[in-house]
């Protein structure tokens, strides 16, 4: 084998050994987050919980989730992802097998605070291993397929997820889920090669210095606003509320509910590695990530808009065309890895992953907790106007953020 061809093909075995073991993580943290949308009338039925309660208990993850993500990024930039990520996914399998077991509403919370703690380094860790492998110019598709599998997760969150556990019950599928865990933890541990940095960490002090600097940048609260709304409001209807409402506005039964959360999945998976791809062919043109992620973001808006209104068009493809562009946020991440330096991209990843959370965290709590301000229906569901208000709230707080973004857009140099 010619020596350019054989180096090729090392340097290939070597990047997926660096990568692949990470996208399994972030599957993992996509499954967790979204399988309670599938779950939630055995949680409803066993628990005995209202919409506030089924949200809160549900945010439980994004609320470990986000309060992780300050101290997560200053460790992958002190010991790099791979030991990081592989302690974290322990901590993911510790929290699945409590909420296998609990009991009440408190067992089941602490449990999904866990998990979300675990999973918090899914993406980022990921990210953070794109910036230490991959040139700049390819990280948005490297991103992007990363995420991609990430799909993969919040597919499996919906009709295999609803077979396992009518089949298995969701305690007997949570307690799959543990081995699972406890498999890709020693993946990322055992298979991922360590790479050290170009630089020696510096020290604790300055690192959270560094946190504090990222939050005084001009460009960062210029960008903040818009991903933290959009990503965040994306991630706590499609994980959550898109099944009720799937079954209490489009009337769908539990079965069809499953299925039209499968196809969302699907458009998911399919509109991140679009995303990646344009941005990827786009930038070889002369167009910056930013320019891009703009465009779909309003894309995006337009469907929110036409399912708060709960306008009379055919539903399938707005929902489809939401999932499919609902996190074209994630295009921020390279820019701003760049932005700051591979030094400190862990970090600045981070700071803006836990604005997205706690946004996702407040969403999808405060929008069941506006729904339960309505009785529910004759056939127990949930107000269609509730679910108008609660939508109309944060797609009026992702406008502004989208305004706030266009008034000025960052003016350091794009990808």
């Amino acid at each position: 084998m010619p020596r350019a061809d054989q180096t090729m093909k090392t340097g290939t075995i070597v990047l997926l050994m660096a990568l692949a073991p990470f996208a399994l993580g972030y599957f993992l943290s996509y499954l967790y987050r979204a399988v309670n949308a599938v779950v939630a009338p055995d949680l409803v039925r066993d628990i005995g919980l209202s919409a506030g309660e089924l949200g809160l208990l549900t945010a439980a993850y994004l609320f470990g989730f986000a309060g992780f993500q300050i101290p997560l990024g200053v460790l992958l930039d002190h010991y790099g992802p791979r030991r990081v990520q592989a302690a974290l996914v322990c901590v993911a399998a510790t929290g699945a097998l409590i909420f296998a077991v609990a009991g009440n509403a408190i067992g089941l919370s602490f449990g999904r605070m866990l998990i979300g703690i675990g999973s918090a380094g899914g993406l980022m860790a990921g990210f953070k291993a794109v910036a230490l492998w991959v040139k700049p110019e390819r990280r948005a598709l490297a991103n992007a397929t990363i995420m991609a599998v990430g799909g993969l997760g919040i597919l499996v969150a919906t009709v295999p997820a609803e077979w396992a556990s009518q089949t298995f019950g969701w305690r007997g599928m949570f307690a799959g889920l543990v081995m699972v865990t406890v498999a890709v933890a020693g993946l990322i541990f055992f298979v991922v090669p360590e790479k050290p940095a170009d630089t020696q960490p510096s020290t604790w002090h300055r690192q959270l210095i560094a946190i504090a600097e990222i939050y005084r940048d001009a460009a960062f609260w210029r960008l903040a606003p818009l991903v933290a709304s959009t990503c965040g409001t994306h991630i706590a209807i499609q994980t959550l509320w898109a099944g009720p409402w799937l079954k209490d506005i489009a009337g769908l039964d539990r079965d069809g509910v499953a299925e039209h959360l499968g196809l969302m999945a699907v458009s998911f998976l399919i509109g991140t590695l679009a995303s990646g791809a344009v941005a990827d062919w786009l930038g070889r043109h002369g167009i910056g990530l930013l320019k891009v992620m703009t465009g779909f973001i309003m894309i995006y808006l337009t469907t929110m808009t036409i399912i708060t209104l709960q306008l009379p068009v055919p539903i399938v493809p707005v929902w489809i065309i939401f999932a499919m562009f609902g996190q074209a946020g994630i295009l921020a991440y390279p820019w701003l890895a760049s932005h700051f330096g591979i030094a400190q991209s862990g970090r600045a990843n981070t700071a803006l992953n836990f604005l997205v959370f706690s946004t996702a965290f407040a969403a999808q709590y405060l929008i069941g907790a506006i729904i339960d301000f309505w009785p529910l229906t004759p056939t127990r569901g949930y107000d269609p106007q509730g679910y108008q208000v609660g939508f109309a709230v944060f797609l009026a707080i992702q406008l502004a953020g989208l305004t706030w973004y266009l008034l000025k857009p960052p003016a350091t140099k794009e990808l």
